[in-house]
């Protein structure tokens, strides 16, 4: 008999997905992950939870549909991490005409009627904060609402849940080779030791490294894909109202400003074709410059390459073969037959249809496994056991329960742990109850936590997935945590 019943390579969006939902469904699950969890290009996503507003340019009206559906279920499931957002167009008289993006933007809220969210809007910004940062010439901008997310969180806390329902989350653990037969036979190396598993399937979910997993160690043929790169920039902090601006650039493309860790925008994307080694992805001079460009033809304060304080890059496939199941520019592909162990394979796609990705996926496998009914879509992520719209109340019920945090870090906790805080927070009195601090908000009780719960293994791990804390960490400090670490683990 098989040690499992899925084993699934790649701990990305894809991969954590796959894992909660068929763990949820009965199968006996476990996870390869060669380095961190969302370590690739989960961790480079625009960061949005959106019905995709320029599909209605395409007249992809099913896709908006569903991707606002989607919405909904993440603003149920994931209030932490999942924020609605007013996303402003200043119209240009240059770009699309403002009867057309009227007109979609009334579709847009009919296809997403059910979500609660406020309508869309028209706004004169001479009159009005959002017009502060924009240059003069434009008069009125157009509001709809969509929702941001942390994307590194939204992976972990999927994994979380998946390992809370009892799948095998393996971190620094690589799957150098698989043999196939009726049953899969993969060798691994975990840690520096070298371990054996068997599963009855193979879930290929390696983003950018699919076709090379499929050629070199799965040993078939690997999908037709072609890779994507995709960038943002981050600058210091552009405007102050909470909105996120949406600018029609002069290639037609739609190119997004959103607050970012409170001190900075994030303006984003670039996107081309990848060639190379997806772990080594450099935001190209030329993409920088773009999106420069982009928000200069916009924004009152310019802003030049030298301004640019991180970039955020990462590759990632999408399909090329006819025949397989696109969903949001995503595919998935199932293999087997006599004698062959299925082996389901799944690239590309976005973040805001991945769960219902994974929920496909894995009903792929329904002719080989009894499972019980599909379930994700309302079942709450660890600490997302509250309405969307009472985010601002648990901020409130934190500070007032532990009084010596301030505004900003009672946000960020719950936006990372929702209710779960009080197992970082315990019965804390002040705030060196909770051990060493490093820098003005990270401390020990959240660092044993993020390692004992979470699978941080190193300082990067906390600073730029677990949280955003680098962008203002000083080396110090850095230094500090990364001895902690090591004396902890």
């Amino acid at each position: 008999m098989a040690d499992y019943d899925l084993a699934i390579i790649g701990g990305g969006l894809n991969g954590v997905s796959i894992a909660r939902d068929a763990v949820g469904r009965g199968l006996r699950v476990i996870l390869l992950e060669q380095g961190d969890l969302g370590g690739g290009a989960s961790s480079a996503s625009p960061r949005l939870i959106h019905g995709d507003f320029a599909g209605l340019e395409r007249r992809h009206i099913l896709r908006v549909r569903s991707a606002l559906a989607e919405r909904d279920v993440w603003l149920r499931i994931a209030p932490h991490l999942v924020r609605p957002m007013r996303f402003a167009i200043p119209a240009h008289s240059e770009e699309r005409p403002d009867w057309q993006l009227r007109s979609w933007l009334l579709l847009y809220d009919r296809l997403g009627s059910r979500s609660g969210l406020p309508a869309s809007a028209t706004v004169d910004v001479t009159h009005h904060p959002l017009g502060n940062a924009l240059k003069r010439p434009f008069g009125t901008a157009f509001e709809c609402s969509d929702c941001v997310v942390d994307d590194s969180r939204l992976v972990v806390l999927t994994a979380v849940d998946a390992a809370a329902r009892g799948a095998v989350i393996r971190t620094g653990a690589r799957c150098t080779r698989a043999e196939r037969g009726k049953e899969w036979r993969l060798v691994t190396i975990d840690r520096g030791f070298r371990q054996v598993v068997t599963a009855r399937a193979v879930a290929n979910v390696t983003g950018a490294w699919t076709p090379s997993v499929a050629e070199t160690v799965l040993r078939v043929t690997p999908p037709k894909v072609a890779a994507v790169q995709m960038s943002q920039i981050v600058v210091s902090r552009l405007f102050d109202c909470d909105n996120i601006y949406v600018f029609q650039n002069s290639d037609g493309r739609l190119i997004f400003a959103s607050p970012y860790e409170r001190d900075f925008t994030l303006i984003g994307t670039a996107s081309h074709a990848f060639k190379g080694d997806p772990a080594i992805v450099a935001m190209a001079a030329d993409d920088v410059a773009y999106l420069c460009d982009a928000a200069n033809r916009y924004f009152r304060e310019r802003i030049e390459t030298v301004d640019v304080v991180r970039t955020l890059s990462g590759a990632n496939v999408v399909p090329s073969l006819a025949g397989r199941r696109h969903q949001r520019d995503g595919a998935m592909l199932l293999d087997h037959g006599r004698g062959k162990a299925p082996l389901l394979t799944v690239c590309g796609g976005d973040v805001t249809t991945a769960r219902l990705r994974a929920e496909r996926a894995v009903s792929e496998l329904t002719p080989f496994y009894p499972m019980s009914p599909r379930w994700t879509a309302n079942a709450p992520l660890p600490g997302g056991d509250f309405a969307w719209n009472r985010f601002d109340d648990e901020v409130e019920e934190v500070r007032e329960r532990w009084r010596f945090l301030g505004e900003d870090q009672a946000k960020r906790l719950v936006a990372a742990y929702g209710t779960k805080v009080k197992e970082i927070l315990g019965d804390a009195r002040e705030r060196s109850d909770l051990g060493p601090a490093f820098g003005s908000e990270l401390t020990g009780a959240e660092v044993r936590y993020l390692m004992q719960k979470e699978w941080a293994r190193f300082p990067d791990d906390i600073l730029w997935r677990r949280s955003k804390l680098g962008m203002t960490m000083q080396p110090a400090d850095r230094e500090a945590l990364a001895a902690f670490m090591a004396a902890s683990s």
